[in-house]
């Protein structure tokens, strides 16, 4: 058989060659990275190849375009293996398909190589954004969040956890600006915790880490081995477990707070999901004090920055990164915290969207339900887990 696989270096000489790049990835890996000039078309959407041919069939800037069977279809996953797979079966169909060799994080692999920095280059343009482009939507909201919230105090030892994504990256790059500012005095760890990657996620994140001047401090586990082979919830269990060595790690350091890079976006898609597939209406905590590890509290410092901001600003800096790097997704499986909640995280994403479309507060409206919570029309709800009934006082 004709290779079936395509490697980014011949990417690079393919210029002068028609090709369609194809990101088969889920909607929520995709929103952390594309490789330049790729279309999004999800692996479940593309089928017998009917969904490529609106790409394939259109007119091109010289003449009408070549049509199927004269244009090259490169296809790629997470690591390269579910796109291989359907290479194979499109050609079966007619296409001239091919997989990207190593997928989204073999491609990015050999980006960074090809693309050093020179010196810390990229750190002070990363930098330079924060401080003047970005300052209102980033720097501006992270402070606000920490002033409203109370989350630092003079003396902290912060460990700043750093999955490797856009969100915890920034982050880091956010407190590295504020202790410039130094109007209270505190110390900062950047904890990376390795629960099992690959050498080839590994790399990323530590690449990503130098190319941005983040002084990171990475401690080992056996979280992935532990939980590979559970059949149900093993993205719970691991992110339970995580956040445990997270803790532990960040105490030994002698540091008394973690910080997480959950944004805003993760806050209004929380409270909904919590309505619509919990039952209950709850939030995700600015802060939180630990129950297990006393004197250790939990605080998230990017509660009121949009996603769509942090994307510019990875976007802006020409970097690149992974959602996640566990085994499920270097098997191009779904990485869901338990068995299905990133689709249910995706179809609120969409839901919130829609309704925006509708209504532009609907977002600002969500976030502030949880604020203006009136108890005397609510029929139940539990205070420190005492549970309160309407009734109970009715009659008073």
């Amino acid at each position: 058989m004709e290779q079936l696989e395509i490697t980014y270096r011949q990417l690079k000489g393919m210029e002068k060659v028609p090709y369609l790049l194809v990101d088969i990835r889920e909607e929520s890996a995709v929103s952390y990275g594309m490789v330049p000039g790729a279309v999004h078309i999800p692996l479940e959407k593309i089928g017998n190849g009917g969904a490529l041919r609106q790409y394939l069939d259109a007119p091109s800037p010289q003449d009408a375009g070549p049509g199927l069977g004269e244009t090259a279809v490169i296809l790629y996953c997470a690591r390269g293996i579910a796109s291989k797979e359907k290479a194979a079966a499109l050609r079966e169909c007619g296409f001239a398909a091919y997989s990207l060799a190593g997928g989204y994080t073999g491609w990015l692999l050999d980006y960074m190589e090809d693309n050093k920095p020179s010196g810390q280059s990229q750190a002070k343009e990363a930098e330079q954004s924060i401080q003047k482009k970005f300052h209102k939507q980033l720097f501006s909201k992270f402070t606000k969040a920490v002033r409203d919230y109370q989350l630092i105090q003079e003396g902290d030892r912060i460990a700043v956890c750093i999955s490797g994504g856009k969100d915890s990256m920034l982050m880091a790059k956010l407190f590295q600006e504020l202790k410039k500012h130094r109007k209270v005095s505190f110390a900062l760890e950047f904890l990376v915790m390795d629960p099992g990657y690959s050498p080839a996620n590994r790399q990323v994140i530590e690449d990503n880490a130098k190319r941005l001047g983040i002084p990171i401090r990475i401690f080992a586990t056996d979280i992935f081995e532990a939980v590979y082979g559970i059949e149900k919830s093993p993205c719970y269990l691991c992110a339970r477990m995580r956040r445990g060595h997270l803790y532990n790690q960040a105490k030994e350091l002698g540091c008394n707070k973690i910080a997480l890079g959950h944004h805003y976006d993760d806050v209004i898609e929380t409270i909904l999901m919590g309505m619509l597939y919990g039952g209950q209406v709850q939030t995700m905590m600015p802060k939180l004090h630990s129950t297990n590890f006393g004197g250790m509290e939990l605080i998230r410092p990017m509660y009121y920055i949009r996603e769509e901001d942090i994307k510019h600003w990875r976007d802006y800096n020409c970097l690149h990164f992974i959602q996640c790097a566990c085994r499920f997704t270097e098997n191009c499986a779904s990485c869901e915290p338990d068995g299905r909640g990133l689709s249910k995280r995706m179809e609120v994403k969409r839901l919130i969207a829609g309704m925006k479309q509708v209504n532009p507060f609907v977002e600002g409206n969500i976030f502030k339900s949880v604020e203006n919570v009136n108890l005397s029309t609510v029929i139940a709800y539990k205070d420190q887990g005492v549970r309160h009934h309407f009734l109970d006082s009715y009659d008073r």
